[in-house]
């Protein structure tokens, strides 16, 4: 009967791709809570809209980010 062993140096991408893990999560992380947050929703649906709705509700394309966060932030 035989046996085989593998083994496989670790690479340096792969030490780096070990290192880069916790701060991949992170990242992750602070995308999922800005996805939760209800004016990113709210950006997400007039960013949807044909440019004739937006005019209907009185807003251009290039306003809706000063519209959602206007008054959270000084944009």
């Amino acid at each position: 009967m035989a046996h085989t062993a593998h083994y496989t140096v670790p690479t340096v991408n792969g030490i780096l791709n070990l290192l880069a893990k916790p701060f991949t999560a992170l990242g992750k992380g602070l995308i999922a809570i800005a996805d939760a947050n209800s004016r990113s929703q709210t950006l997400d649906t007039l960013m949807a809209m044909s440019d004739t709705e937006l005019s209907k509700r009185g807003l251009k394309r290039d306003q809706l980010v000063h519209h959602v966060f206007s008054d959270s932030y000084y944009l």
